[in-house]
């Protein structure tokens, strides 16, 4: 059965100042930021609260704001805006994966901050904040906090914020010189489609070495993560040549490096079977994704 209409109420806060003394009153009212998912639960009568906080007011949670570490990105700002940026185009991985969320509707509605505190482990963008080593500010009435990407998700659809708490932005550093980044989602299809996996991996290239290795999937675990024990099968090793004058996908690239990585992946992670794919599937394709980025990397001049 469908929320009805006459029992929601929704808070319009003035600023973000009233937005959070809001959230911290009693009941407690739901965000609302685009609004992609949980309208789709009030639609459907999955959605039992019927108080919410309309976030769309607060000027403060948008913005995209370029520095000379990184780029900060209010909560707030679409999808759409993220692809659309020209100041993103040294980070573009983010901008790839804001090209695959749903269809162009969904993009001009939902939002990087409603993508994190969604906290599900198909979601587009959050392998390429854990790449990218992002860092998630909140804020209560008692202050304001950052924390890692990688220490927020704590279990299924749950982060390390309290219930009081707002994301207010995500700063993301720019890549180092020489860095390589590349995502991919995979699907059952090409568009709108909910990921089976969903990948990003960063390498930081020295010459031909692999200095720094960072690589994220999504769709492999309750929750979004680092394959660490695959990353140290890579750091330290060199990136082979590309062989003859092949294409990035030609198959003869960094053959024993990707061999160790997919190997370590058994430790980072453990899929399960469910009614999008297999487990089988799943690490099969996870250790492909480490093998396209080997070869992107080894066909990528150096800058």
């Amino acid at each position: 059965m469908r929320a009805a209409l006459s029992a929601i109420e929704v808070l319009r806060p003035r600023g973000l100042s009233h937005a959070l003394e809001l959230i911290a009153s009693e009941p407690q009212p739901v965000p609302l930021a685009g609004g992609t998912d949980l309208f789709v639960a009030l639609n459907a009568g999955a959605e039992p609260r019927t108080r919410f906080l309309d976030l769309s007011p607060l000027a403060a949670l948008r913005g995209i704001r370029s520095s000379r570490e990184g780029v900060t990105i209010g909560s707030l700002t679409t999808f759409r805006e993220i692809r659309e940026h020209a100041g993103l185009r040294h980070l573009p991985a983010l901008v790839a994966a804001a090209a695959e969320v749903g269809g162009w509707q969904i993009q001009n509605r939902a939002t990087l901050g409603g993508n994190i505190a969604n906290a599900s482990p198909a979601g587009d963008a959050l392998p390429v904040l854990l790449a990218h080593e992002a860092r998630v500010k909140i804020a209560s009435v008692r202050g304001e906090r950052e924390i890692a990407i990688d220490r927020l998700f704590t279990g299924y659809r749950q982060l390390a914020i309290e219930r009081d708490e707002l994301i207010v932005s995500i700063h993301v550093p720019w890549p180092t010189r020489g860095a390589v980044a590349l995502f991919r989602k995979v699907g059952t299809r090409r568009a709108q489609s909910i990921s089976k996996v969903v990948f990003c991996g960063v390498l930081h290239v020295a010459g031909r070495g692999m200095e720094r290795v960072r690589l994220a999937y999504g769709s492999m675990a309750p929750v979004p993560v680092r394959a660490r024990a695959a990353e140290n099968a890579l750091e330290g090793s060199a990136l082979p040549a590309p062989q003859g004058a092949g294409s990035p996908g030609s198959p003869d690239v960094s053959e024993s490096s990707a061999a160790a990585a997919r190997r370590a992946l058994s430790k980072d992670l453990a899929p399960i079977d469910d009614i999008r794919s297999d487990r089988d599937y799943r690490m099969d394709i996870a250790g492909r994704l480490i093998e396209q980025l080997l070869r992107v990397a080894a066909f990528s001049p150096r800058r």
